[in-house]
Order: C-alpha cells, then structure tokens, then sequence
C-alpha cells in the first residue's frame, strides 16, 4: 500500500526536486568542491601530518581510490535503476530491507552533517587571520564564520543551477592553483631529485595505516553525489556514472600528486614538523618560499576560503536531500519534504541544517574549544568516517539487490567487483577502528576513541527501532520507505516503463 492510497497525497510540489535543471558540468562542480581539492591539501593532509606524523597519505589516497573505484561498478548498476535524493538510504532499503534504510539515512544526515558543520571550523580562523593580516582588524573566529553560515544559508534554499554555477567557479580556481603548486613543490625537491618514500608500502607500516586511511576517505567524501542529485539531472543514466568516475579519478590524482609533491619538496622527515609549524598555510607557505613574497600565500588562502565555502555548500546541499527524501516519505516531519514553489529547493530541509549549523558555532564559540583541531578535524574526520560506513552498508545492499532483482547486469557488476569492493572497505572500516585514538590525537584510553562510533550505532540503533514503529502503527507510510517519488506515482526510474512498474513494487 502507497501512501498515495493512504488519503493524505502531498501536492507534486511538496515530493519533487527541480527536474532536468543540472547538465553534466553542474553536477560534477557537486562531486567534486564537495571533495574541496584544496581543502584536502591545505587542511586534511596539512592537519594530518602534524596531529599523526603519518607520511604515507599518497599511497593512502590511491589505495582508497581503488576501493571505491570497485564500489562504483555495483553502486552505479543500481543507481541507474533507482533514482532518489537519498542515494544510500534507498539503495539499503531496497536491498537490506526498509528498518536497515532509516537507519542508514540517520548516519548519513548525521555524517553528512558533522562533514557540512566541520568546515565552519577552519572557515572562521582562517578568514580572522586573513582580516587581520591585510587590515590590523581582530575579529573573533566565530564571526567570520557567521558570515560563512550566512551566504550558504542563503544559497541553499536558491535554485540548484544558481548553486552549482557558483561551485564550478570556485572548483577550476582551487584545481588550477593546486596544479601550479604541485609543478613549483615537484621543481624544487627537498634533496636534490624527485623521491617516491611517501608513495612506499613501508610508510604505512604499523598502526599509521589505519590513520593514514581514514584522513584519505575524508578526501574522497562527495565523490558519491552525482547519485544524490540524479533527480535533478538531464540524462542522469549517462551523467551520474560519468560524473561519478571522472571526479574520483580526478580526486585521487589530486589528492595523491598533491600530497606526494609536497613530500618531495620539504622532505619525508620533516613532513611532522612542518605541518605543526604551518598547519593550513603549508602548501602555500612552501610556494612561497620557492618563489619568494606574500602574493602567492594572500591566493592561496584566498582560494582555500572559497574551497571551504564551496564544500560547505556542496555538504549543506546533500545533507538537506536526504533530510528531503525522509520528509517526501514522512518518515520524519513531512514539512521536510517540501520545495519552494519557485525553486523547487528542498527549503525547509536546507532551513533545518542552517539551524543545526548555527547551533554547532554558537556552541564552540561558547565554549572556546579549538575550532580547527576539534570542530575542523574531529567532525570532518568523524564524519568521513560515519560516511564510510555508510557506504560499506551500501556494498552490502549492492550485492543483495541485483542478486534478488539482476537486470542485465554482468557477474562483475552483480558479485564480483561489489564482493571485493566490500571485502576492501570492511577491511578499512576495522582499521580505522583499530586506530581511532591515533586519529584523532588522544591517549588510547580517551573515551573519544568510542564515543564517536558508539554515536553512529544509536543513530542507526534509533533508525530501525523508528522504521518497526512506523511498520506498527502507520503501514502505508512504512510501505513507501526508499521509493521516493514512486510512492506517490510520480516518475523518478526513467529507464523504461517495465523497470518503473517493477520498483514500485520493491
């Protein structure tokens, strides 16, 4: 039973996103300033290094490559057969079962969330120091940062285009300037000629793998969205996978050459030291010094902002799709499902994670907690970690769904590139967990080490008992769990007429 046959059928303006308005281009501006290259460079390898002393990031950043790159095949065949906003959650759903798909959509609206809150924290310090560098003016961080949380407030509730229009800007500035960057650091290596440690088994050796390997999935988080937005796109069975692929490839050359060419240039030993020294002004402090004066520093976090702004962006948009998708369902308020009637945004879901945002500065600048170290790193960490778990939970599903539902599909996209795309992230998740302390910088015994992922297990502990309660007391609403606009009889599977009759009974 649909809830389109419960008697209380939401308005077509309330279930749906604007459709047909993002091109190819749009959508990987999405993918990618999600990712934020400079972002990565100056923030999660910089912060990296000087909190863990870890100096295989490179060879880090392409073994997660290659993992998600398997993820891919099977998440892209299902993909093309069910289209939602809320990308992960449905495909549990539809795989795992209804109780397993809310629980995913609360880890990822939390994940998704810690990832949009944690760019706060470098945005405001960063933009003060700027300010007060260039003008003498001291500004508290969190009032920058207020500013920040304003200009995404307002873009998140305009239309999608307008947004990704600003993203593409901001992307091929911060790739451009990364690029330059990595020819100068390549051109002046710390000892004479290029060397390849950092790229070497053995500077994962111990327990900096499993660090080294979380700091490299939070590069990669947004590499997933082309799927979240395949309800807006134009010919999302050729858009989404081709998106997808090219801005992973894209992120792991990036983050891999970027890290790599910085290594090379101030040299594997010192990569600690430095980073403790410069923290996000590393890769434009060692530009600078190449090359001599302060312009090059000013561009640099310039663009770092800009980078820092375009993901926040980029997460707030993802965050309130899913926080959309549930709402269109009704599994939370169905005020939440609802689009401007000129936008056709999802604006009470961009409103409630602008709150969420605000709360989350008021709260560290109240306190006076570290904004980079603690909201910066910890969230951005935690919440690529709370991702990453959510996309080893897809894996699964994956594999459920085209064995229950196989559409044409080969056996490498059906078994064996999802089996070993899972089999590599359950090894990464147990690494991670291994190593948690390490990651974020506390003794081994600091209940930081669990309070984190214990977190994530009564979000998704609390998503599961809410699914059984709604299968109790409101079944139609339970019945239309992951089918997003088929459950009101309005298109999203555009494949063929046959495959949208199938799912909707899924």
């Amino acid at each position: 039973m649909s809830a389109s046959r419960s008697g209380t059928r939401p308005s077509r303006v309330s279930t749906t996103l604007a459709g047909d308005r993002l091109n190819f281009p749009h959508v990987v501006g999405f993918v990618i300033t999600a990712a934020a290259p400079l972002t990565v460079v100056a923030g999660v390898v910089s912060t990296g290094w000087a909190v863990t002393n870890i100096q295989g990031s490179p060879l880090a950043f392409l073994i997660v490559a290659v993992a998600l790159a398997l993820f891919c095949v099977g998440y892209l065949a299902v993909a093309r057969r069910v289209r939602n906003a809320g990308a992960f959650s449905a495909y549990i759903a539809r795989g795992l079962g209804k109780p397993l798909g809310v629980a995913g959509s609360f880890v990822a609206v939390a994940a998704y969330g810690m990832m949009q809150t944690a760019t706060y924290g470098a945005i405001g310090p960063t933009a003060a120091a700027l300010i007060h560098d260039k003008t003498g003016l001291s500004l508290p961080w969190w009032l920058t940062a207020l500013a920040a949380w304003m200009l995404v407030a307002v873009m998140g509730i305009t239309r999608v285009e307008v947004t990704s229009r600003v993203l593409a800007v901001a992307l091929v500035a911060e790739v451009l300037l990364v690029v330059a960057y990595d020819l100068v650091d390549l051109a002046h290596p710390a000892q004479g000629r290029l060397t390849f440690t950092t790229l070497a088994p053995h500077s994962l050796t111990g327990g900096g793998l499993g660090v080294a390997l979380a700091i490299a999935v939070t590069g990669f988080i947004g590499f997933e969205a082309a799927a979240v937005f395949s309800e807006e796109s134009r010919n999302p069975n050729w858009t989404v996978p081709v998106a997808t692929y090219l801005s992973l490839t894209m992120m792991a050359l990036l983050y891999a050459g970027s890290a790599w060419a910085m290594s090379v240039t101030i040299g594997p030993t010192h990569l600690h030291a430095a980073a403790q020294t410069q923290g996000t002004n590393l890769p434009f402090s060692i530009v600078a010094a190449r090359l001599g004066g302060t312009l090059v520093i000013d561009l640099g976090q310039v663009l770092f902002l800009t980078s820092l702004l375009a993901a926040a962006l980029s997460y707030h948009s993802t965050v309130a799709r899913y926080l959309f998708a549930l709402g269109r369902e009704r599994v939370l308020p169905e005020l939440l499902g609802r689009t401007g009637v000129r936008t056709m945004a999802p604006t009470y879901a961009s409103l409630t994670q602008t709150t969420v945002g605000l709360a989350v500065i008021s709260a560290y600048a109240i306190s006076g907690a570290d904004p980079v170290v603690t909201l910066f790193y910890w969230f951005g960490t935690i919440g690529g970690f709370g991702v990453l778990l959510l996309i080893t939970g897809t894996s699964l599903a994956i594999i459920q769904f085209l064995h229950r539902r196989p559409l044409g599909e080969t056996v490498w996209q059906r078994v064996i590139a999802p089996s070993l795309a899972c089999a590599g992230l359950l090894t990464i998740v147990w690494l991670i967990s291994r190593n948690l302390a390490g990651l974020l910088g506390v003794p081994a015994d600091s209940p930081l080490r669990y309070a984190f992922p214990a977190g994530f297990a009564l979000l998704a502990v609390a998503g599961v008992t809410w699914a059984l309660v709604l299968r109790r007391t409101r079944p139609p609403i339970y019945a239309a769990i992951g089918l997003g606009t088929l459950a009101y009889g309005l298109p999203t599977d555009y494949t063929s007429p046959t495959l949208a009759s199938r799912s909707s009974h899924q």
